[in-house]
């Protein structure tokens, strides 16, 4: 791994999240997940959070996304406090501007491959026209190796192509950031390598932003620089 510069204009920074709090309060006794959580990712960093089960990864992602709301701290990505806006600026903000990858494919088992990677497109008010939105759709495709798949739907594909398609479908809109939950977590040894050597290639070539959570030691290996959490505070960074 190469760690990031030690120091850098803050304007390099494409997340930045201070004090971030999280307490669920669903049952007798509030559980606090995250726990004034400090957390920055600069922009073309490829930054994998680990930690055991239950540390707040996918909290962090979940509020650093704006998936889910936060109980204190600021959040800041892309020059834009998200915790502060409304919810239809950030919805679609959220579907203009971020990608995301995760351990369910979700892709709709109706639709061929490129019509699933065009959906980001023709509903999230991006103005594309339609055919626009195919010949974009179809490049996402081939960037992952998958344009010889585009008419497929996914009970034809593999696990790990059907992965790659949600990635094409996290990259055609040409977002600022790509969030992964546990992407690799379906996927044999083999597929979970051709998938991190995907992500690795799109980080390197045309400096796409990734935060990636995982359990899999070999996937943050890959990664510019490792987030350590635990009980909901980050304990250390590699």
């Amino acid at each position: 791994m190469t760690a990031p510069e030690a120091a850098g204009a803050p304007s390099d920074l494409i997340v930045d999240a201070s004090g971030v709090r999280k307490i669920y309060r669903g049952g007798e006794v509030p559980v606090e997940a995250l726990r004034r959580v400090d957390f920055a990712v600069r922009r073309g960093e490829m930054v994998a959070i680990m930690g055991p089960s239950g540390c707040g990864k996918t909290t962090l992602l979940n509020c650093l996304s704006g998936i889910d709301s936060i109980d204190g701290g600021a959040i800041v990505v892309d020059g834009l406090t998200i915790h502060t806006l409304d919810d239809k600026t950030l919805t679609r903000y959220r579907a203009r501007s971020m990608g995301f990858v995760f351990q369910a494919y979700n892709l709709l088992s109706v639709l061929s491959a490129v019509e699933n990677v065009e959906l980001p497109l023709l509903v999230g008010g991006s103005g594309v026209t339609p055919a626009d939105a195919r010949r974009r759709s179809l490049d996402a495709l081939d960037a992952v190796g998958l344009a010889d798949r585009a008419s497929h739907r996914p009970a034809r594909l593999s696990g790990g192509q059907q992965q790659r398609v949600a990635v094409a479908r996290a990259i055609v809109t040409r977002p600022a950031i790509v969030w992964a939950d546990e992407p690799t977590g379906n996927l044999d040894s083999e597929s979970a390598a051709d998938l991190m050597a995907l992500l690795r290639r799109l980080n390197q070539s045309v400096g796409q932003t990734f935060v990636i959570v995982t359990h899999a030691a070999e996937v943050g290996e890959q990664t510019d620089r490792i987030v350590r959490m635990r009980d909901g505070n980050v304990t250390s960074t590699e």
